[in-house]
């Protein structure tokens, strides 16, 4: 497969300084020149597996195992879930040493200048919402555990130093967590032992036993939306990388590293879920590290809780960028160091909000939601992103027209638009949630098969409606365009 790098275009957007001494990323949703291109891609394994080593990835298995299915399932539906949905994600990771933009830039071409921001962007961003209130919930518990404080000063205590982090952005991301790797892989791999020889597990919970089977399609479309989660952002870590890069390469230092850390946490929180019932997800931490020494716990807690901050930072990232694209879509924006701070302080302050009126008590359920309906919403999605980038466009893109309204790619892409809507419409009879279970998932005792409904009805309809497309003219504006910049 031809894969077409368009890294040459200087002219997609004003000229903005290169950097700052302190390293602060003064970039946001622009172009990234090749000029600017560094790193290694394998500092894309330090990022997906430390994104994975936190508190809200082990209390994605706690949701799991309070759905009722026994342990043994649970452990193999997380596994199955974990590799399908990360193989997703790390696709749309590739593309960033392609093209040099953040995810959701891209998606332009098949949904439109305005149509992604509506269509695509707004449910980005209550991706992002979302999880940073589950995250802003777990910063509060575990810094009123940690430190006594009130649970109501945790999340901004956090936002304090996950926001830094996200100010000073893409360089500054992937140091901390190279710094991170190690000491928080060594946490999970002795919780890991605590959880299975030293705590009080019930005795026969890994023998397989008969399959629940609503409660194992729904830990499958938990997790494996948990890591689908990544996609609309995760080639915003990959983007800075030279366009020389393989996409074999860049998949595999992200599918890994993602799939392996998260299949490994999401089931330790399970594990450790199973040995103390009815159990918080700081409470089954702490009980895991005190099995081993006094003071354990809360070791293992803080650890923890270091990974959580840089998931914030992660989150906070990408919807930062997200809004920029967004009102960049209707008043052109000149990306900056300031406009990412706007952004930041504004999604902080309503998630905020919205954490203090769920709370503590009902995180569960909350998150339990979450994790579905955005499993729900990003399916198709991602195959429409997928299946143009390697099937029909085959990596080709003009980026000048990207960022071009009255350009070849439309206001309204209606091919990917119909194709998205049309998918929506045919997963809603295989939704299973707590307000909605469809009919036929009714009739099939409710196992949850809309992902792959999802997923193929999306790929189907976008191939048929992209037939209407002129890829030829598209291929001759890409071809002048990489002249014009090598002149």
């Amino acid at each position: 497969m031809r894969m077409t790098s368009n890294g040459q275009s200087a002219s997609v957007r004003p000229a903005i300084a290169r950097g700052r001494s302190d390293g602060a990323e003064r970039r946001s949703v622009d172009f990234v020149p090749v000029s600017e291109r560094h790193g290694s891609v394998r500092h894309l394994g330090a990022v997906w597996i430390v994104a994975n080593i936190n508190l809200t990835a082990m209390a994605t298995g706690v949701t799991t195992l309070a759905l009722g299915g026994p342990l043994f399932w649970t452990l193999v539906a997380t596994v199955c879930g974990s590799l399908f949905g990360t193989l997703f994600m790390a696709l749309h990771s590739s593309q960033g040493p392609h093209l040099g933009l953040p995810q959701l830039v891209q998606s332009r071409a098949q949904f439109g200048f305005f149509g992604a921001a509506i269509t695509v962007w707004v449910f980005a961003l209550v991706n992002y919402f979302n999880y940073n209130v589950a995250d802003a919930i777990l910063a509060g518990s575990s810094l009123h555990f940690l430190l006594g404080i009130p649970t109501a000063w945790g999340f901004p205590i956090a936002v304090l130093f996950a926001g830094t982090l996200a100010l000073y952005g893409y360089r500054w991301i992937h140091r901390v967590n190279r710094f991170l790797v190690v000491p928080l892989g060594l946490t999970i791999v002795v919780l890991t032992f605590a959880a299975v020889a030293r705590s009080t597990i019930p005795a026969g919970v890994f023998e397989p036993g008969p399959v629940e089977w609503h409660a194992f399609a729904t830990t499958f479309v938990i997790v494996a939306g948990f890591q689908l989660g990544w996609a609309p952002y995760v080639s915003d870590y990959s983007r800075y990388l030279a366009p020389s890069v393989s996409t074999r390469s860049s998949f595999l230092w992200t599918y890994l590293p993602s799939a392996i850390s998260a299949l490994w946490v999401i089931g330790l929180g399970s594990l450790l879920a199973a040995a103390t019932p009815g159990a918080t997800v700081i409470m089954a931490i702490a009980h895991g590290g005190d099995s081993l020494f006094p003071g354990g716990g809360h070791l293992a807690v803080a650890l923890l809780f270091l990974g959580l901050l840089v998931v914030m930072a992660l989150n906070a990232y990408g919807g930062s960028l997200t809004l920029i694209s967004i009102v960049d879509c209707f008043r052109r924006v000149r990306p900056s160091l300031a406009m990412r701070a706007v952004t930041i302080v504004a999604m902080t302050l309503s998630v905020w909000v919205v954490a203090a009126m769920v709370g503590e008590d009902r995180f569960n359920v909350f998150y339990g939601n979450v994790l579905v309906f955005l499993a729900y919403l990003f399916t198709p999605w991602t195959a429409i992103n997928l299946v143009d980038f390697y099937l029909v466009r085959k990596g080709c893109y003009s980026i000048r027209e990207l960022f071009n309204p009255a350009g070849i790619y439309g206001r309204w892409g209606w091919q990917g638009n119909v194709a998205y809507l049309g998918a929506l419409v045919v997963m809603v009879p295989f939704f299973v949630t707590a307000p909605y279970t469809g009919w036929i998932a009714r009739q099939m005792g409710d196992i949850d098969l809309s992902m792959f409904i999802g997923l193929v009805a999306a790929s189907a309809f976008y191939l048929l409606t992209s037939r209407t497309l002129d890829l030829g003219n598209e291929r001759r504006l890409v071809e002048k365009e990489q002249q014009d910049s090598e002149r």
